[in-house]
C-alpha cells in the first residue's frame, strides 16, 4: 500500500496507523471534563470553579460555521436528513463551500449515503484529506475501516477518534460543516459540543410521540451546553399515495408543533414518506442529485436556506 494510503485499522489495539503516522485512540481525553449540569444546590460560584475543567472550545481551522445534525432517537431519518441538508446549501449558493462529517462511529451512514468508499490520503501535514463526491467534502469513520468490521470501543475511544475527525483532517476552506451525530444524547454529543463552536443545531423527529420524547431531550440537551438550537425537521411527516393522491399520516399528525411551542423553536420543514428519498440513500444518489427539482428536493432546499437565513442573522447581531 502507498505510504501516503492509510493502512491497518488495529481494533484491539485501538491505533490507527495511516502511513507511517500512528493516531493513537482512546486514553487521553478529558477524563470527567463534560460535566452537563450541576446540582441545585451548587451556587453559581461553585458552578463556575467546577466548569473551569471543561476543554476550551477553539474552532477548527478553516471551518467558518458548524451546523450539527441530531434526534433523540435513532431511525428517523437524521443522517438522510444531513445529507441533503448538506447538498441543499450548496445547491442554494454555488459559491459556498460545504463539508459533511458523519460523527457516528458505531454506525457511520455517509460511505453508502454518498458513494464514496475509498480511503483517504494525507497531505504534506500529516493532515487526512476529505473525500469528495456531488460537490461536498466528506469524512467519516466508515472510510477508515472495513464495510462489516464493527467497531468495538468504549466510550473514551469513541471521543478520541471523533478528535482525529475534527482535528486532524484538512478540512478548510469551509463556508459549512455538517456534522451527522449519532442518536441520543452521549459521549459523542458532549465531545463535539463542548470542543468546537458549534453554530447551531437542527433537530430531526417523526411526528410520533416516542420519537418526540427523545427529540426534546435532544434539543434540552443543545441547550444546557449553550448550543443555539435553529429549529426542527419532522420527518416522514405524511405518506402520499402515488396512484390516488390519499393522504396518510402514518405516524402521527403534527406531532412536532407541541415541542415547537413548548420550546419556543421554529419548525423548519415537513419532509414527507417517499420512496424516491429513501432508495437515493440507499443508493449513493440523493434525491437533491438525481432530482433537484422535484417537491421533496424543494423542501430540502427550502430547510437549507432557512438555516443559512438563521446563521446570517446570528453574525449579523454579533456585529
Amino acid at each position: 500500500m502507498n505510504s501516503n494510503k492509510l493502512g491497518t485499522i488495529y481494533l484491539v489495539k485501538q491505533k490507527m496507523k495511516v502511513g507511517k503516522t500512528f493516531l493513537n485512540f482512546g486514553e487521553r481525553i478529558f477524563s470527567d471534563a463534560y460535566k452537563l449540569s450541576f446540582p441545585r444546590y451548587v451556587s453559581g460560584q461553585q458552578q463556575q470553579h467546577m466548569a473551569r475543567g471543561l476543554p476550551k472550545k477553539l474552532p477548527i481551522a478553516g471551518v467558518e460555521k458548524v451546523i450539527v445534525v441530531a434526534s433523540g432517537k435513532g431511525g428517523v431519518g437524521k443522517s438522510t436528513t444531513a445529507v441533503n441538508l448538506a447538498l441543499g446549501l450548496a445547491a442554494n449558493d454555488e459559491s459556498k463551500r460545504v463539508g459533511l462529517l458523519d460523527a457516528d462511529v458505531y454506525g457511520p451512514s455517509l460511505p453508502t449515503m454518498m458513494n464514496v468508499n475509498e480511503e483517504p490520503e494525507l497531505n504534506k501535514q500529516n493532515l487526512m484529506i476529505p473525500l469528495q463526491n456531488y460537490g461536498l467534502k466528506c469524512m467519516s469513520m466508515g472510510f477508515l475501516v472495513e464495510e462489516n468490521a464493527p467497531i468495538v470501543w468504549r466510550g473514551m475511544m469513541v471521543m478520541s477518534a471523533i478528535q482525529k475527525l475534527l482535528r486532524q483532517v484538512a478540512w478548510g476552506p469551509l463556508d459549512y460543516l455538517v456534522v451527522d451525530m449519532p442518536p441520543g444524547t452521549g459521549d459523542t454529543q458532549l465531545s463535539i459540543s463542548q470542543n468546537i463552536p458549534i453554530n447551531g443545531a437542527v433537530i430531526v423527529s417523526t411526528p410520533q410521540d416516542i420519537a418526540l420524547l427523545d427529540a426534546r431531550k435532544g434539543a434540552e440537551m443543545f441547550r444546557k451546553v449553550e448550543v443555539p438550537v435553529l429549529g426542527l425537521v419532522q420527518n416522514m411527516s405524511v405518506y402520499v399515495c402515488p396512484k390516488c393522491g390519499h393522504h396518510e399520516h402514518i405516524f402521527g399528525k403534527d406531532g412536532i408543533d407541541k415541542i415547537a411551542k413548548a420550546m419556543n423553536l421554529d419548525i423548519l420543514g415537513d419532509i414527507p414518506l417517499n420512496k424516491h428519498i429513501r432508495e437515493g440513500c440507499d443508493s449513493g444518489k440523493p434525491i437533491l442529485v438525481t432530482d433537484p427539482n422535484c417537491p421533496e428536493s424543494l423542501i430540502y432546499k427550502d430547510i437549507a436556506k432557512k438555516v443559512a437565513e438563521i446563521l446570517k442573522n446570528q453574525r449579523d447581531k454579533i456585529t
